[in-house]
């Protein structure tokens, strides 16, 4: 994932190498992209088999394969998040948004896709769905306390900060 020259701005210390494995069945699909200098992720795309689209009901559930193997580097992760304009379109979503690909995970890429809207949706080989953002990662550690120290919010949750 080299996407010199696209952002010259980027620092280096906000750019990695992500190696990637293409499968079988994702071998003529082009590889995940940044379409455009500014884009944050990288389009992924279904790798289905072409005489066989799928068809999505409203409110139904499916995991569809991307074709890909990746390794991402430690202290960085991949979230699979949905592509806004596809969400628009169609309706079609991702169901566990962002999905969290983690740096040692080596299966298959996969976007568990949702189709909220009132039609079916037909999925096609090659259909751009969910695209890929990579992401430096915090390691929390975790220290237990008697409590808390108190904030202006407290234990104010849904709705506390206002209605707008």
């Amino acid at each position: 994932m080299d996407y010199e020259g696209d952002n010259p701005e980027l620092s280096m210390s906000h750019r990695c190498t992500v190696k990637i494995e293409v499968l079988p069945h994702g071998r003529d699909l082009p590889l995940p992209s940044y379409e455009t200098p500014g884009a944050a992720g990288l389009d992924l795309r279904a790798a289905i088999r072409e005489r066989d689209p799928l068809e999505l009901e409203p409110m139904e559930r499916l995991l569809i394969p991307t074709g890909l193997k990746v390794a991402i580097p430690r202290g960085f992760e991949g979230q699979i998040r949905p592509r806004s304009g596809t969400a628009l379109r169609t309706g079609l979503t991702l169901a566990n948004s962002p999905g969290t690909i983690d740096s040692d995970y080596r299966g298959e890429v996969k976007m568990l896709v949702v189709n909220l809207g009132t039609k079916p949706v037909r999925i096609e080989r090659g259909m751009r769905i969910a695209q890929l953002v990579i992401c430096p990662v915090a390691r929390a550690q975790l220290q237990v306390v008697d409590s808390l120290p108190a904030t202006r919010r407290g234990a104010g949750g849904f709705g506390s900060t206002g209605e707008d």
